[in-house]
């Protein structure tokens, strides 16, 4: 579809183009490290806390909240609402979303359609996850007895239920990442597609390398000061606490040579994937401030930047998992009017250098573009110099549902600081889904 036919060159509304009015995210931090203590509720309604109170919001003003996570732990599963509810609003109101890794890019975009339909005028739209809070999978026997036992009338029928378990039944089984209809690790799916598109492992450990550097650099820069706030962490006892700003997944003084030292992961023998050219698991919560352009003018907001266009796609997961970008790319792009040789900035989410690579192929390749949208022309070739200036998951980490928000967050920062341009960010996510959303300095 052109955009001619789509009818628009950039999204617009009855009160004018949707901003990106402010964006903050809470410092990134390692599985059971700084929020090891926290749940997800906890670390959205930090986040949300601040942006409420850093840009004066109150329950009249602000319209709506939209928040998503991946980890559906026990008590936060309707994470909108709570969030709303842990802050303060409860006249406001709230719902949850989610899209695996993309979750974020969701929140953006139903925020961005609720103020497009003259529905809401200022929504806070987000997303968290946190890892150390995951919920510790039982094996299927213990769950059945637990649940046979629970309805069981007697006492007599609780203990023979529970009698029939063995000792192996009662261990833990340990959370995996896996792909619900492949059963493949995403680790996996990144190392089938490195051998697919011949990406080598030197390249992905350049890649990692480049992500830890510009990260590095983007907080030596302080590009990172006003978009991730301070937490606050109560220590101990006497009501103590402990500031915290900095990401503690960030190698500061990353040295390429070191990369070369790791193992594989997934394939011992003949891989390439290690744990330093992928994104860690990782806590921390992200959100975007949006308003309709008007609302904005009116309240005496300045805008950081505007939603220009937004596309999600999906594909067969077996074949290419972590391809759904190179899918969502051309849509959002066609509809926003533009080119991938107009942007002056790209940020793709990096769950594994692999697929960062391999992204980078399929929108060069014609034939792939070809073959999975039907167009007759590639999207174009990213220029490395303006991917990931400033670094990306696997430097940062990668708490799933916060990731979008960071990423679309990120670059609305980069955008001011430049004084305007156009980025195009990416996600891939689980079940072979991608999301593309262009943004505009304003």
């Amino acid at each position: 579809m052109s955009a001619a036919k789509a009818g628009r060159n950039e999204l617009k509304g009855q009160q004018g183009r949707v901003a990106i009015v402010d964006a903050l995210r809470t410092p990134f931090a390692r599985i059971a490290t700084h929020f090891r203590d926290m749940n997800s509720v906890d670390l959205g309604a930090m986040v949300a806390a601040e942006m409420v109170a850093r840009n004066n919001l109150d329950a009249d003003t602000l319209d709506q909240i939209v928040f998503g996570q991946t980890i559906q732990a026990s008590g936060t599963q309707f994470i909108g609402r709570e969030v709303a509810l842990a802050i303060g609003l409860p006249d406001v109101d709230a719902y949850s979303v989610t899209r695996a890794c993309a979750t974020s890019f969701q929140s953006a975009a139903n925020a961005a359609e609720s103020i497009l339909l003259g529905h809401a005028d200022v929504v806070l739209a987000g997303g968290v996850d946190s890892t150390s809070d995951a919920p510790i999978p039982v094996s299927k026997k213990l769950a059945s007895a637990l649940r046979d036992a629970n309805f069981a009338k007697t006492a007599g029928q609780r203990v023979k239920i529970l009698s029939k378990l063995r000792p192996r039944d009662l261990l833990p089984v340990p959370p995996a990442i896996t792909e619900y209809s492949t059963g493949m690790l995403m680790g996996e799916s990144a190392e089938q597609m490195a051998k697919v598109w011949n990406v080598p492992r030197s390249e992905q450990d350049d890649i990692a390398h480049a992500s830890h550097s510009n990260a590095a650099n983007a907080w030596k820069q302080g590009k990172l000061d006003d978009f991730v706030m301070t937490a606050f962490l109560a220590r101990g006892q006497g009501g103590k606490t402990e500031a915290l700003h900095d990401d503690n997944l960030v190698r500061k003084n990353s040295e390429r040579a070191g990369y070369d030292k790791l193992k594989p992961v997934f394939d011992k023998q003949l891989g390439t994937v290690t744990a330093a050219n992928s994104s860690p698991l990782t806590d921390g919560a992200a959100c975007l401030l949006l308003m309709s352009e008007d609302k904005a003018k009116a309240l005496g907001y300045e805008p950081m930047a505007y939603i220009r266009g937004y596309a999600f796609a999906g594909k067969t997961p077996e074949d290419d998992l972590l391809m759904g970008p190179v899918l969502a790319a051309p849509v959002a792009l066609e509809r926003a009017g533009v080119t991938l040789k107009d942007m002056d900035l790209v940020d793709m989410h990096e769950a594994f250098a692999a697929q960062i690579a391999c992204n980078i192929r399929g929108l060069a390749s014609k034939d792939y573009i070809k073959k999975w949208t039907g167009r007759d022309q590639a999207v174009g070739e990213v220029d490395t110099a303006k991917l990931n200036v400033n670094g990306g998951s696997i430097a940062y980490g990668h708490p799933f549902g916060a990731t979008g928000a960071r990423v679309i967050g990120g670059m609305a920062h980069e955008l001011k600081q430049r004084g305007g341009g156009l980025a195009l960010t990416t996600a891939c996510a689980a079940g072979g889904i991608g999301a593309a959303m262009v943004i505009e300095g304003a």
